[in-house]
């Protein structure tokens, strides 16, 4: 059964994108098939997955304003290890005219619903809480929140939590906070252990046990088109990333 994430948090800067590409390409790794949807108009999971955003035909923003089917804009990544749904600016316009169609906020949903069995869908969120972010909200089962160990991401959290359960009661009742991933972590630091203490204390076990480290290649990886597996296996970015895949892994079969 497709199980979907969205990549969410309306703080930029974070390593949502990062962990997007590099989520997708640890579930390939550990033979698990995925669809990426970069529903960013950055495009940056398009550029990190190696596909020019361009150069695209057929973009994600065609989809969900009803201009193109989904096998038109469905691109094949398999060095990277799953397809893509690829975005650029024109998503940009995607919002405003979404406020012009009935059921505006379940476009994203319905155009999935289209796509052929994949284990996991993963959404590539924009970073604030638009039409965009409320589309791939109702579309998913639930959120993986990437965050930095600091005091300002504690109050973008809380907002971030207040939308997820305003969309779950109008729109989406199954959805859920799924995890709190702690993201450019260094252990050294006071402040980074602090907060971390207060995550664990408001969501338990929700917060990951996999931490995904502050790693040159983790940087590097997207200037080349390559997820970070892709572009050095053996880094600590991409040993980060393939732990959080499996941790996901044994936590959906403990659910299952």
């Amino acid at each position: 059964m497709t199980h979907i994430y969205a990549i969410a948090n309306q703080k930029g800067g974070v390593g949502k994108t990062t962990t997007s590409v590099n989520l997708a390409a640890a579930l390939g790794r550990l033979r698990q098939r995925v669809l990426l949807v970069d529903f960013d108009p950055q495009g940056n999971a398009t550029m990190g997955s190696g596909v020019d955003k361009t150069a695209l035909e057929c973009s994600i923003y065609e989809g969900v304003t009803g201009r193109a089917a989904l096998h038109r804009i469905l691109t094949p990544c398999p060095e990277a290890g799953y397809d893509l749904l690829p975005a650029n600016g024109d998503l940009t316009a995607a919002e405003v005219e979404l406020l012009n169609i009935s059921g505006r906020e379940r476009q994203l949903q319905l155009l999935l619903r289209t796509a052929d069995p994949y284990d996991f869908v993963i959404i590539d969120c924009p970073p604030s809480l638009n039409m965009l972010t409320v589309n791939a909200l109702v579309a998913a089962d639930s959120v993986i929140i990437p965050m930095q160990c600091e005091y300002y991401a504690l109050e973008g959290l809380t907002a971030l939590v207040d939308t997820i359960a305003r969309v779950s009661r109008a729109a989406n009742p199954r959805l859920r906070v799924e995890g709190i991933l702690r993201t450019m972590y260094d252990a050294r630091n006071s402040l980074t252990n602090e907060v971390s203490d207060q995550l664990h204390h408001f969501f338990g076990d929700r917060v990951y046990q996999t931490v995904i480290p502050r790693n040159v290649r983790l940087a590097e990886a997207p200037s080349h088109g390559k997820p970070v597996l892709q572009y050095d296996r053996y880094s600590r970015g991409a040993v980060a990333y393939l732990g959080l895949a499996d941790e996901i892994l044994r936590r959906r079969g403990a659910s299952s």
